[in-house]
């Protein structure tokens, strides 16, 4: 049978396509890396990985497919060793955590410093990243959890809701709406609406929003933050959707925009944590989703938390 380290040698190979990177990162050297790789394929009988004179190379078909069961291998192996760490004392360790760079900044400081407080073993480690990589990070066991807006439609994932969040009208600090409470549906008829550029979430819903309220959806100006989105509305380019946690914190500040939650069924997002569906910690993700869900409840009065 193959040996898990040379598994792990293939898959470095399989990311990098070069040895010598591939060594580096399995901190071996370069013969040591090839020649395990060629005891695998003798093992297995058949060629992986099609050598040229240089140090870059190619996988053959059948060698991308077994990197990819030893990648799926690897995790599995991985989510063993922390179930025996872990197992007997929860929120305890290390939890490689991803976020969207919408959600993380916004959501994190009412969280963190109290289960720091609580849990004083329990380490976050915080990776912000687009809604894409970030799932893939998590299939392949790079990360443990998501802090993710659904849905998720990923077969081996699962997930636990935890609240929901209003999305808000933003608009220039001179627009109608800085007389009024409220945002009518009206409001958003013909009026051009800036969104962040494709590959966020937060794009394919506004750009759904916008089809809805009969809205019209910037295709010259596209943010590649927030921050960019609000700043562009404060010159007047237009109208944007904004998460209530984001309104929340940088809004205030800003006395060039104006933000107003619509009155008839505001359009939101639903965040929920997210992790690998047989991970061995996922009873102990339900308890932090639990935590979660009770901190912000009595802390943030924008959102609603989802039982």
């Amino acid at each position: 049978m193959p040996s898990l380290q040379q598994l792990r040698y293939l898959v470095a190979l399989s990311e990098t396509l070069h040895f010598r990177r591939a060594a580096e990162r399995c901190h071996v050297s370069q013969p040591t890396l090839s020649g395990q790789v060629r005891e695998l394929e003798d093992r297995l009988g058949t060629q992986l990985v099609e050598r040229g004179r240089r140090a870059k190379v190619v996988l053959t078909p059948i060698g991308k497919e077994i990197a990819g069961r030893a990648r799926q291998v690897l995790r599995d192996v991985g989510d063993i060793v922390e179930l025996a760490k872990y197992g007997r004392e929860w929120l305890n360790g290390t939890i490689r955590l991803g976020v969207l760079p919408t959600l993380g900044p916004y959501l994190l400081p009412y969280v963190l410093p109290e289960l720091h407080q609580s849990y004083p073993e329990l380490r976050l480690y915080v990776r912000e990243g687009m809604p894409s990589a970030l799932i893939n990070d998590l299939e392949d066991g790079d990360l443990d959890l998501l802090l993710f807006p659904l849905p998720v439609k990923e077969a081996d994932l699962t997930f636990a809701r935890l609240f929901r969040e209003p999305l808000w009208i933003v608009a220039p600090a001179d627009h109608p709406l800085a007389a009024r409470e409220f945002a009518e549906p009206a409001d958003l008829k013909g009026a051009t609406v800036l969104a962040l550029e494709p590959g966020h979430r937060l794009h394919d819903q506004v750009r759904a929003l916008c089809e809805d309220y009969d809205a019209v959806l910037s295709l010259d100006y596209e943010g590649t933050s927030l921050d960019a989105l609000r700043l562009m509305v404060g010159m007047g380019m237009g109208l944007s959707f904004l998460p209530a946690l984001y309104v929340r914190s940088e809004t205030p500040k800003d006395h060039e925009v104006v933000a107003r939650p619509l009155r008839q069924r505001p359009p939101s997002r639903l965040i929920a944590m997210v992790w690998r569906r047989h991970s061995a910690r996922g009873e102990e993700f339900q308890t932090l989703a639990g935590l979660i869900r009770g901190m912000l409840r009595s802390r943030v009065s924008e959102i609603s938390v989802v039982d």
